[in-house]
């Protein structure tokens, strides 16, 4: 029997390594990698907002209790088992009122929503999401918030803003840090840029300019069929006038935006029932605006809604109210709300 001559079979060898080889290569060139390929621009119907992330994201539609609203939500998500969890959230229903609270306030209503509803979209039922504010911020006009997120054993981050008609939030969670993919999915949404309605006119005449203020002009009077009238502010019983809202100082911060306070007061006296108002079948919910000073007391309150022979009674409850002092990158804070007080005539 003839030796075997191993060089005899060397070219073949290396051939077919050769040849395996280019196969893994093009096996793993076929793989679809999450952050380079496979994604689209999203413009969907019904929603303002353009943003890139994977295909094909589940779209989920349906209606979510908020208080005595009934808000409409619309939920874009793209998650996978051990992968990120990437989403946008629309929701609608509270609507854009100047007449009764700040664009900041609707903001902070919104996101408390949005905290209540979004975390059992990605975690169950049972989920607590956690919000950690990083900072305000503003796109095309539009306000809004950054926040840093926690539900479960997923964290990221979430910017949220208002449109005239919407709220919207994009929001990256992960089990690990991804700054490129954070960067490139926040990065990538967009919304129209924000329209600002003329003010209306004023009928008041201005005080002089410091230019004119030396020789003033005198003003024309405005010729009407009916005279000014100025609506006085709510009244406030003297023990419940612990003093006026400080206009702001120079250099001071100015008050942030806290929405509904009324599960964030660490006390909330209820108010007395007026006798008279029991009597009359009177009742209904009042709305108080209030400004919390940096240690958490209630520094001014005015009824903004509600019946006149309840507001009285809402206003004095309200001073009574006592919160955790907030603090805004390490500084403390005032804060502006409203506390809610529901009155059941029997």
């Amino acid at each position: 029997m003839k030796p075997i001559r191993f060089h005899a079979f060397l070219p073949a060898l290396i051939t077919a390594l050769l040849i395996m080889g280019a196969s893994q290569s093009r096996a793993v060139a076929q793989v679809p990698d999450s952050t380079n390929g496979d994604w689209q621009t999203l413009n969907p119907d019904g929603d303002d907002f353009t943003i890139v992330m994977p295909k094909d994201p589940k779209v989920e539609a349906g209606d979510q209790p908020y208080h005595r609203m009934t808000l409409h939500t619309r939920l874009y998500l793209s998650a996978t088992d051990r992968g990120p969890i990437l989403a946008v959230a629309s929701l609608s229903g509270i609507k854009s009122n100047a007449a009764m609270y700040t664009e900041f306030e609707r903001l902070n209503s919104y996101v408390d929503a949005f905290k209540n509803w979004f975390p059992a979209k990605v975690r169950g039922k049972d989920a607590i999401e956690k919000l950690t504010l990083v900072g305000e911020k503003t796109l095309n006009g539009n306000p809004g918030r950054e926040y840093k997120v926690a539900i479960g054993d997923l964290s990221g981050i979430a910017r949220m803003y208002t449109t005239r008609k919407r709220f919207y939030a994009a929001v990256v969670l992960n089990r690990k840090n991804d700054d490129a993919l954070n960067d490139r999915f926040l990065s990538s949404f967009v919304l129209p840029e924000k329209i600002v309605e003329p003010p209306a006119a004023l009928t008041a005449v201005r005080p002089p300019t410091p230019e004119n203020a030396a020789n003033p002009r005198p003003a024309k009077k405005e010729v009407t069929d009916e005279p000014l009238k100025i609506e006085p502010a709510t009244d406030v019983p003297a023990e419940a006038k612990g003093g006026e809202s400080a206009p702001t100082r120079p250099g001071e911060r100015a008050p942030i935006s806290g929405g509904v306070l009324n599960g964030k007061a660490l006390s909330l006296p209820k108010p007395t029932y007026p006798a008279e108002a029991r009597a009359a079948g009177v009742g209904g919910t009042v709305a108080v605006q209030v400004t919390i000073d940096e240690a958490g007391n209630v520094i001014s309150a005015k009824a903004v809604s509600g019946d006149p022979m309840l507001q009285m009674a809402s206003v004095a409850a309200a001073f009574g109210a006592k919160f955790s002092p907030t603090t805004l990158m390490g500084d403390p804070v005032k804060v502006t709300g409203v506390i809610t007080y529901n009155f059941v005539a029997r």
